[in-house]
């Protein structure tokens, strides 16, 4: 309860992380400063180094197309290496793929039917990928069953509440390891083990894992599991990867069928026409960046604590506003985001939601995220390292006010903005 935080729990800030001359941590990416960015979590921010090796391979692309593009899968397959070790997995398990839902998509459209075409989700998933799970049980002559699993739910619970919806028909599970509404993990290790008993393939949405996590596929078992590098790990945009182990990675292929379609498993993934692939090749610049500058520890540590004081300062000030708390209980919380209530009234569905994101970035000059699950809005709180607690009191200061007065305008004249 909000009632239960001290005022020195609050006030408690973590101190900014400085570049090695002295200048704040934001110096080093090209964020607008004149917008507060509290919402590093839907599409990262791309350090100035990174932009900067990007910019230097497609010159190099550009100058000469015809000596860069037969070389490329080559320059490719040595970057998956640097990256596998970012995540700890061997190189010849990882393909690249522009995002996380380019890495499911390839999963959908390779895997085939086994059982009776079942596909198990949660009430969690991430919209589109759960579109894609209804599109593939429709061309399997399946159904896609959801789990619901509330948001308090502990790991056990979550695990039967998950392990429920499996039945003799299930084809595939698809899981977050992370979720994106509701920013809690879900027990991919317990169903992974179960699902590899049961033998049926297990597919981890671990969009927001890379960076946040530090060895994400340590200790869990999946056939398949897809995580962007360009929302934590702060590479260029469009850059992700699909681990796949066991023997169904045969089964996958690009969506582009390109001349490395008879390659195996991932070196067909490597050549892919004229797509702009130096996103790929650029990509540990920007991990090596955060390394070299503060290590991974540190970084995910600031990150987490300066998320947990954005979390108190912020819901102290929604509580302080409406009378109730703002607290939110997670069974299995997530280091780097919070999740805050907002008021009745605010972002109660998705559409809602992105409604506010987008309207408190045109009036409030702030990029924060906004989710709805079950019918509550909340503020989902995603700290990087070029953030500090200023952020997070402005927001507390000057933001939560004008929200409460667009709550009660909304719970007064509903259906008006």
């Amino acid at each position: 309860m909000w009632s239960d935080v001290s005022e020195t729990e609050v006030t408690t800030a973590p101190r900014p992380l400085l570049l090695a001359d002295g200048r704040p941590a934001a110096r080093a990416w090209s964020l607008d400063p004149v917008m507060k960015h509290l919402n590093h979590g839907s599409f990262g921010a791309v350090p100035v180094v990174a932009q900067e090796r990007q910019n230097e391979f497609r010159a190099e692309m550009d100058s000469s197309p015809v000596v860069w593009f037969p070389a490329l899968p080559q320059r490719i397959a040595a970057a998956r290496i640097d990256l596998a070790a970012f995540l700890r997995v061997a190189p010849d398990d990882v393909a690249l793929v522009p995002n996380a839902s380019a890495g499911i998509s390839v999963v959908f459209a390779s895997l085939q039917r086994r059982r009776g075409g079942g596909i198990v989700v949660t009430d969690h998933g991430y919209g589109a990928v759960t579109m894609g799970a209804e599109r593939l049980a429709r061309r399997w002559g399946g159904e896609v069953r959801t789990a619901r699993v509330p948001l308090e739910a502990s790991e056990e619970q979550a695990y039967e509440a998950v392990m429920a919806a499996v039945d003799d028909d299930t084809d595939l599970i698809v899981l977050d390891q992370i979720t994106s509404a509701t920013a809690r993990r879900l027990p991919v290790e317990l169903v992974g083990a179960e699902a590899r008993r049961r033998g049926i393939p297990l597919l981890v949405d671990a969009a927001h894992a890379p960076g946040l996590i530090e060895a994400p596929l340590s200790g869990l078992t999946c056939d398949f599991w897809v995580g962007n590098l360009h929302k934590w790990g702060c590479t260029p945009r469009g850059t992700a990867t699909l681990v796949a182990r066991g023997e169904l990675r045969e089964e996958l292929y690009p969506l582009i069928d390109s001349w490395g379609a008879a390659d195996p498993y991932p070196d067909r993934f490597d050549q892919q026409g004229t797509i702009d692939a130096t996103g790929y090749l650029a990509a540990p610049s920007a991990l090596d960046f955060v390394e070299s500058t503060w290590g991974w520890d540190t970084a995910r540590r600031y990150m987490d604590d300066l998320a947990g004081y954005g979390e108190r300062v912020i819901g102290a000030a929604f509580a302080e506003l409406t009378g109730v708390t703002g607290t939110v209980d997670v069974g299995m919380p997530v280091p780097g985001m919070r999740l805050v209530r907002l008021p009745d009234g605010l972002a109660g569905s998705r559409v809602e939601a992105d409604a506010l994101r987008d309207r408190a970035a045109r009036e409030l000059g702030v990029e924060a995220a906004f989710t709805s699950f079950d019918g509550i809005g909340y503020m989902r709180l995603s700290a990087h390292v070029y953030n500090t607690a200023a952020d997070y009191e402005y927001f507390a200061e000057d933001c939560v006010p004008l929200l409460g007065r667009w709550a009660r305008a909304a719970r007064e004249q509903p259906g008006v903005s």
